[in-house]
């Protein structure tokens, strides 16, 4: 088992148990999180979320972001300056739609989260940019993921 320094299982998830979370999926869902899709700006849920707590990968369930690190970046879609816990984000280099970004996906499924730019605000200077339907919301109190 592979553990974040939280405390959280990174173990990949197999196939089959991507497959087997994947079943209740909407089309949308599936093609943000396994097509590597982006919806619409300013029509995510979660943009407007001003409640305290943490955004968990939709697939897995993993957090991934807290609401202290939430800024509205005027962008149309979530965004953060840092993650939850920096191993809780996976990177990769995306050169579609005739530029180099940065996506950014979930390291225990692999689903697609969104991109990273460098145009945040301090103290990374990062801005995270989700798509809300990649994304669950744990209001603190709330039981969500459990650690490994």
């Amino acid at each position: 088992m592979t553990q974040s320094a939280s405390g959280y299982d990174l173990t990949p998830l197999t196939p089959a148990q991507i497959d087997e979370r994947a079943a209740g999926l909407t089309d949308e869902e599936r093609s943000v999180l396994l097509d590597h899709g982006t919806e619409r700006p300013f029509c995510g849920t979660l943009l407007d979320n001003k409640k305290m707590g943490a955004y968990h990968c939709r697939l897995c369930d993993l957090p991934l972001f807290s609401s202290n690190a939430k800024f509205d970046s005027g962008t149309g879609w979530p965004s953060f300056f840092q993650p939850f816990d920096p191993e809780h984000i996976r990177y990769l280099e995306d050169n579609s739609l005739g530029m180099t970004r940065t996506e950014i996906r979930c390291p225990r499924c692999d689903s697609h989260l969104g991109h990273v730019f460098q145009d945040g605000p301090p103290p990374t200077g990062k801005r995270y940019c989700l798509n809300s339907i990649a994304m669950v919301f744990v209001e603190d109190g709330e039981a969500g993921a459990d650690k490994a």
